[in-house]
């Protein structure tokens, strides 16, 4: 039986569903109430899919290519950083990828889906509290069924967005995605000093 509180935070921290509300709040406001659910709900659904697939496949994928897991949390955090700084140094994040994603599909796909939800650490979370050798079907079912459980808190958060956005307008949007971005490198750098430690045994 596993900490289920414990799972939910771990799981709750990476995937961050209170930061996905500034990027749904900048990436929908050019559309309706119901095409809005819609993005929400595919984005909540393609996230799932992705981080299910790690937990199934992602540990096997790796072994079979001979990547070891500390060179895939390195990987992702130089990714992780390399969003991180768009959020901060370039156009706001939201009218820079605007500019780029359009339909109702390519946005719920980037970025909320992927990196917003299903970001690279939570991808290597998913493969690390899933381990075979480590932990039972049960466990890792268990496991799942957390992960599951934040992202139907995100999508919760992202179908109330629009009062969120009514109370801090869109210039209070910019500035938590800046100071999101600001967090996110710290997040990035950390997952990349792990990596190192773990890899290099220090």
């Amino acid at each position: 039986m596993i900490d289920f509180v414990a799972t939910y935070i771990f799981f709750f921290a990476v995937i961050d569903p209170i930061g996905t509300v500034p990027v749904f709040i900048a990436v929908t406001n050019r559309f309706n109430p119901a095409e809005k659910r819609k993005i929400a709900i595919r984005a909540t659904l393609i996230a799932a899919g992705v981080l299910l697939f790690f937990v199934v496949a992602g540990e096997i994928i790796l072994d079979a290519i001979n990547i070891p897991l500390p060179a895939f949390q390195i990987a992702g955090g130089v990714v992780l950083f390399m969003f991180a700084l768009t959020m901060i140094f370039g156009e706001s994040k939201a009218e820079g990828e605007i500019k780029t994603v359009n339909k109702i599909n390519d946005i719920a796909v980037f970025p909320l889906a992927m990196p917003s939800l299903a970001s690279p650490g939570a991808m290597l979370v998913a493969v690390l509290l899933t381990k075979n050798a480590d932990f039972s079907i049960l466990h890792q079912m268990q496991t799942s069924f957390m992960m599951l459980a934040v992202l139907m808190t995100a999508f919760f958060f992202m179908l109330i967005a629009a009062k969120i956005n009514k109370l801090i307008g869109d210039g209070g949007a910019n500035i938590i995605s800046r100071v999101m971005g600001l967090i996110l490198t710290a997040v990035a750098v950390t997952n990349v000093l792990e990596g190192i430690t773990e890899y290099f045994s220090l």
